[in-house]
């Protein structure tokens, strides 16, 4: 059987990327922006409930890789991630379900040959690979699922 992997580009717009056990790849984007009226942990709360869903519609999740991000361009955006990264990593450790990040660095590399490949770059290569991403943050997270799937395949044939 084929292990079910999920790929996770963090972020108030957050990529996603499943490989489900019969071998099919979905992919999409899902909005986590504040809302009116909302508290701050609510985002947060909201992300939670939609990956919980997430592997109750994949009847389960065997691993979990997300986008390391070392560098943001604010001071929210990394808060913001730091948000979603606490959330995912105590979700995973709760249903324990294996996780990684993976630098950026790599993702790139690995879809186009160079380390620091432009957002354009990464969205050719995911989509000369077959796939027909929205935008580049489901881009990110189909490059890194492409990336997962040889490392998680032969750990599983081993």
């Amino acid at each position: 059987m084929t292990a079910t992997i999920l790929a996770l580009d963090l972020g108030t717009t957050t990529g996603w990327a499943l490989r489900d056990r019969t071998g099919r790849i979905t992919s999409g984007t899902e909005s986590f922006k504040p809302r009116r009226f909302e508290g701050g942990g609510m985002r947060f709360l909201r992300f939670k409930r939609w990956i919980t869903e997430l592997k109750a519609h994949a009847d389960g999740i065997d691993a979990l890789v997300f986008e390391e991000v070392r560098r943001h361009v604010s001071t929210d955006a990394a808060h913001a991630y730091g948000g979603f990264l606490a959330t995912l990593t105590a979700w995973c450790e709760h249903h324990q379900i294996p996780y990684q990040g993976v630098p950026v660095g790599m993702i790139k590399k690995h879809a186009t040959g160079k380390g620091n490949a432009r957002k354009d770059a990464v969205m050719a290569a995911v989509r000369a690979r077959g796939h027909a991403p929205a935008d580049d943050d489901e881009a990110d997270a189909l490059a890194l699922l492409l990336w997962a799937l040889p490392l998680h395949d032969a750990a599983q044939e081993a």
